[in-house]
């Protein structure tokens, strides 16, 4: 056993200094530590660090080590199908060898390392067994003390291992094994966040990595800020400090062509090295259009806007639904179609509407899949706009899940979408009211300059997403 470093103020220097921002992941680690050092015996807590690639899961395993002073072992459990592969083979079998937790041990030499399990939502399984189900007891902490490897044939003590495991999604984790660990989640950075990073992590690396100092080149903060906002697109920073990189070769290429003593980059020098900016945010609509909403929505690499489109024209009463939309999201623009039907008068839309009038709903970028519920007070919103022929308000954006009477449900990711409404323009976002307890997640920085509204019910939506009294009137 390695003697464990229980130092707080030292562990906490060491967190702070290798990662900006992730504090619900440091406070964690210092809780688990305080209650170690103040009553001498803790198991190991399983943490499950989940969040969207490049957010720091791995990184952070790997500074908590060396902040605890435990040796540090990654085992990558990204497409493993066999059983043994955790618990060892019989040794009946030609070939056979232990599992991979056993070597994991034998290659820290401790009994009581940091054991980092990647990728935990990307086990398959075979014929052979579930590694899934051969996890739960190495994850569970009333049974790993007595884990038994069928090659060793011996029970081994896990108790002391502090298992960290990291995840892209919940979904594909099976249920028994979700239960063992304690979800910790690593959600995108803001722009604040990633300027800090960039500034003071991100660069400081690549310069030690190429050998360079602060003399030769120099990145100003504007330019690090056109970095992020025209060449990046992502919630982690893994592509942020890619360009960084690239952007500081090109530069050391330039210096020795043209024989230079050193390099100032600023804006206009990003955009001469690196070419056009790749990415424009959307941008708010400029003006309030009919059937034209700017829902919210979620994708693994963060939040992003999406717009929702009506059309209506005469017709048999057909309704088409555009823009690879999955099951979920196709149901959810039913259940808004049923909705304004029910309840037609109270918006002032012809109630034989359904017989007279072909409705096309569209989502544009077409090629890209999207599903999901939280679209439902978007479409809502959009055809009681376009029945109505009442313009929807550009600098409003909403998310919510709805029902047939018009009860608006809770969402996921709230944080990320809040911060891409924020970053198109948006001033005003409509939620749930069931994600009340989730603004404390959004960063102050977006808090203030957002007005959030909570609505239970549609009614409340259309109040103030639609322009006009017409709507208002119930």
């Amino acid at each position: 056993n390695t003697k464990e470093r229980l130092d707080i103020n030292r562990a906490e220097e060491v967190l702070n200094e290798e990662h900006y921002g992730l504090e619900d992941v440091k406070e964690r680690i210092l809780e688990y530590l305080s209650v170690k050092k103040m009553s001498g015996t803790l198991k190991g807590p399983i943490l499950c660090l989940v969040g969207p690639p490049g957010v720091g899961k791995t990184s952070i395993a790997r500074s908590i080590a060396k902040a605890v002073n435990r040796k540090y072992v990654r085992m990558s459990l990204g497409g493993m199908r066999d059983e043994a592969e955790i618990r060892g083979h019989r040794r009946t079998y030609v070939g056979a060898i232990p599992g991979r937790i056993v070597y994991s041990l034998k290659e820290a030499k401790s009994m009581n390392p940091l054991i980092l399990l990647d990728e935990i939502d990307k086990l398959s399984s075979d014929y052979k067994g579930n590694p899934g189900d051969a996890l739960l007891e190495v994850l569970d902490s009333e049974q790993n003390k007595t884990f038994r490897d069928n090659y060793m044939e011996l029970p081994i003590d896990l108790s002391k291992v502090l298992f960290i495991t990291t995840a892209n999604s919940l979904d594909t984790i099976p249920r028994p094994l979700l239960d063992r660990m304690e979800v910790v989640e690593v959600s995108g950075y803001t722009y604040e966040e990633k300027f800090n990073i960039a500034r003071n992590h991100l660069i400081p690396k690549i310069f030690k990595e190429y050998k360079l100092n602060n003399e030769v080149i120099t990145i100003n903060d504007e330019a690090i800020r056109f970095v992020i906002d025209g060449y990046t697109r992502e919630s982690g920073v893994r592509s942020l400090e890619r360009v960084i990189s690239s952007l500081i070769r090109k530069s050391m290429a330039s210096i020795l062509k043209k024989n230079l003593k050193g390099m100032n980059i600023d804006k206009a020098k990003v955009e001469e090295l690196l070419g056009t900016k790749r990415y424009s945010f959307d941008e708010k609509m400029k003006e309030d259009k009919i059937g034209v909403v700017t829902g919210m929505a979620w994708t693994a690499y963060g939040g992003d806007t999406l717009p929702v489109e009506a059309m209506v024209m005469s017709g048999s009463g057909k309704l088409q639904l555009t823009g690879q939309l999955g099951d979920v999201m196709q149901e959810s623009a039913k259940a808004a179609y049923t909705y304004v039907r029910a309840n037609a008068s109270k918006y002032n839309i012809k109630e034989d509407f359904y017989k007279t009038k072909d409705i096309h709903i569209h989502v544009p970028e077409g090629a890209v899949p999207k599903d999901g519920p939280s679209a439902g007070v978007t479409m809502v919103t959009a055809l009681v706009s376009a029945l109505s022929g009442n313009k929807v308000k550009c600098n409003v954006a909403m998310t919510g899940e709805v029902t047939l009477t018009g009860r608006v449900l809770a969402i996921g990711g709230l944080k990320e979408k809040s911060l891409a409404a924020y970053r198109m323009g948006i001033d005003t976002i409509i939620i749930p009211k069931e994600n009340e307890k989730d603004i404390e997640k959004i960063p102050s920085s977006v808090k203030e300059n957002l007005t959030i509204i909570t609505a239970e019910d549609v009614g409340e939506v259309l109040k103030n997403a639609i322009v006009g009294d017409e709507a208002n009137e119930n």
